[in-house]
């Protein structure tokens, strides 16, 4: 609808729930199923929650009795229960163990190397191996060869596969995967179109529409794909592409698209570009394009793994060839075992999932959910901050700003147009009346109210015909008016063809958006208004909140190509709330969706804001920062041990006597464990 016209069809409410701002608590947080994918991690395969919990308790299961009746690095401990024929049981139950437990790393590793990018799947399954055959391999020797007795690590491999298993439920359960977006973006399409053969209309399905076919929409329908009308006359939101809850009319040769939301009328369209050419095909590319490069980040703990993945295969591989010339290869390979079984990442595997979960809980009770776990990195060294407007800056509703009366008093205007409008559901409507109430203007009552399709409402008040319409009705029958000049949406009250009364109707700002904007700046963030919207409104908007730099009327494609602009000067956060704003909430280096937007935005950014408090981001950034501190802290507790115990393991001290006993190594290998454990939970908002 343009800025001026006033549409009074209650048919219109109900299509207004398709719009982009759709209230529907927050809460139905699209991506967050039960059934999450850590696909976000190109090492881990795609596995859903509650496979992820069966394997964990299966394997905590059996865990216990191994632990119980296996000695610890060949030491008996307290409470070791050893009796005979026990090594065989730890063996049969190890079996169950690698079967059950080690799939999720093995899936994982296998993509890693595929991508020729070993990082921590690769670093734990290899551990996991080691650990299971070295170990059969000592049972066998052990039992049926009677040598030199060889140390197994049943102990080590069992603790290992459920600890991993652990840190990576916490994991799935912290983050939550964005890449529905595209299947929100098909829901808004029909699964059925009209199709118009001469005289006859049949339903078919979308996937089946190709160019130049005919096809009708009818009243409240969304359009199948992009086309351009032959016939017909009605309005349309067109939300989806401009982020503006505004009715666009359409008529004849107007373009209408695919998604969008037909009016009160009926229209034959001709299609011009169906499928992955249509204007939501185009956004379901963007999408998986900009998700597909976020995913491939890779993170610090994954380049960690990577350099100790290398570090233990070299110094293994050096320790069998040199500790073989000297000792044999009988105690070569010991050691060489050895070495990777310190290299087990037990600490390094929790340093980042407990940093995380903590993390999820504090957002959470501030009103901000994580859902990409990798995206919080960039968060640290955000130079800029793209923002939508409607419903992100300001309320994304409309409400009366200004009445302005032609020797006529205001607050009887306010009442006619409230009697006019009080049996409507439209939203402009509904604003008027609750706008009367404020005023406590009198309650009058309106008789033989009609719609005027296009235009607005007629009604008799006080014995009086009065109208409410748009300034194109006004114009079309050629009555005399002063056109206002605000942006928005203008109603005009006429009693007997005479204007009374003008009504501007437009969003407000949010109460939290200044101080948001000035903490913003105060951080060192550059902020930018990208808007769908006319050039006036996003500089009144802009103006209001001291914001200098402005891009306005700007196209979903536009978007990701300012983010993407941008990022050649620095790392870019996205905040929007609107379909429109999906592709650049996926493309920026992180992003934030508001709450009471659509489920496409929130399936494409990488946290959810709940709380409609702006300011609640600053904060939120400081938690990252602090979180990754933590988190650095920890891949040095982790990884330190392993970058001095393996060299050690490994007997590069030996020549002056100092080597590393693997018992002490894994003493200090529990203790980092605990060490890192805890410093997660010191975490604090």
């Amino acid at each position: 609808m343009p800025s001026e016209e006033h549409q009074h069809d209650d048919h219109m409410a109900d299509m207004s729930m398709n719009s982009e701002h759709q209230h529907d608590d927050g809460m139905n947080m699209s991506g967050m199923s039960h059934h999450m994918h850590m696909s976000d991690d190109p090492g881990m395969a795609s596995m859903d929650m509650s496979d992820m919990k069966r394997r964990f308790w299966w394997s905590f299961g059996v865990m216990i009795p191994i632990i119980i009746i296996t000695p610890f690095m060949g030491m008996s401990l307290p409470w070791t229960l050893t009796f005979p024929g026990s090594i065989w049981l730890t063996a049969l139950l190890s079996l169950l163990l690698y079967i059950v437990g080690t799939k999720p790393f093995f899936d994982g590793a296998k993509n890693e190397l595929k991508a020729k990018k070993p990082a921590m799947m690769s670093l734990i399954s290899m551990g996991l191996i080691v650990t299971f055959w070295y170990s059969i391999y000592a049972l066998v020797v052990n039992q049926f060869f009677h040598g030199d007795h060889i140390m197994d690590f049943f102990w080590e491999f069992a603790t290992l596969t459920v600890i991993m298993l652990l840190g990576h439920r916490i994991e799935m359960a912290a983050t939550m995967k964005a890449g529905d977006a595209t299947d929100k973006l098909r829901a808004l399409l029909p699964n059925i179109a009209h199709v118009k053969h001469g005289d006859m209309v049949m339903d078919m399905p979308i996937d089946t529409l190709t160019n130049d076919m005919v096809i009708q929409v009818l009243a409240g329908e969304a359009f199948p794909a992009d086309g351009t009308v032959i016939s017909g006359q009605s309005q349309v939101d067109e939300s989806l592409m401009t982020g503006e809850s505004k009715l666009i009319d359409k008529a004849e040769n107007s373009r209408v698209v695919g998604g969008t939301i037909n009016g009160n009328g009926s229209l034959d369209v001709r299609l011009t570009q169906v499928g992955s050419q249509s204007f939501i095909g185009q956004l379901q590319s963007a999408l998986s394009t900009s998700q597909d490069q976020k995913s491939r980040v890779e993170t610090l703990a994954d380049r960690v793994a990577a350099y100790l993945f290398w570090l233990a295969l070299i110094f293994a591989f050096a320790a069998l060839v040199i500790w073989t010339n000297i000792t044999g290869f009988g105690a070569a390979i010991n050691i060489a075992v050895t070495v990777l079984v310190i290299a087990c990442p037990h600490a390094l595997g929790l340093a980042v999932p407990l940093v995380i979960q903590r993390t999820k809980a504090i957002a959470a009770a501030q009103g901000i959910l994580i859902k990409n776990r990798k995206a919080l990195t960039a968060a640290n060294h955000l130079k800029y901050a793209l923002m939508d407007k409607t419903g992100t800056l300001t309320n994304g509703a409309f409400n009366v700003t200004r009445v302005v009366t032609h020797d006529f008093d205001e607050t009887q205007a306010i009442a006619i147009a409230s009697a006019l409008d009080s049996q409507s559901t439209h939203p402009l409507a509904k604003s008027i009346v609750a706008y009367a109430k404020t005023r406590q203007a009198p309650k009058l009552q309106a008789t033989h109210v009609e719609n005027i399709a296009g235009y607005g409402v007629s009604g008799m008040v006080n014995g009086a015909h009065y109208l409410l319409v748009s300034a194109r009705y006004l114009t079309e029958n050629n009555i005399i008016f002063t056109p206002l000049d605000d942006n928005g949406s203008i109603s005009y009250l006429l009693e007997h063809q005479h204007v009374i009364a003008g009504i501007v109707q437009g969003d407000t700002i949010k109460d939290t958006a200044p101080d948001f904007i000035k903490q913003l700046i105060k951080q060192g963030i550059q902020p930018i208004l990208v808007t769908g919207d006319n050039h006036n409104a996003a500089h009144v908007v802009g103006n209001d909140l001291g914001i200098t730099d402005i891009h306005a009327q700007v196209s979903p494609q536009e978007k990701i190509d300012l983010v993407a602009e941008y990022q050649k000067r620095g790392d870019v956060m996205m905040i929007g709330d609107g379909i429109n704003d999906a592709p650049a909430l996926a493309k920026a280096n992180f992003s934030i969706a508001i709450g009471a937007g659509t489920q496409v935005a929130q399936a494409s950014a990488d946290a959810v804001l709940i709380a409609n408090q702006l300011p609640k981001i600053i904060n939120f950034l400081h938690l990252i920062k602090n979180a990754t501190t933590k988190q650095t802290q920890n891949l040095w507790w982790g990884a330190g041990y392993n970058i001095i115990a393996i060299p050690l393991a490994a007997g590069i001290l030996a020549p002056i006597g100092i080597t590393l006993n693997p018992m002490v190594g894994a003493i200090v290998m529990s203790l980092s464990t605990i060490i890192v454990a805890f410093n997660a939970m010191t975490l604090k908002y």
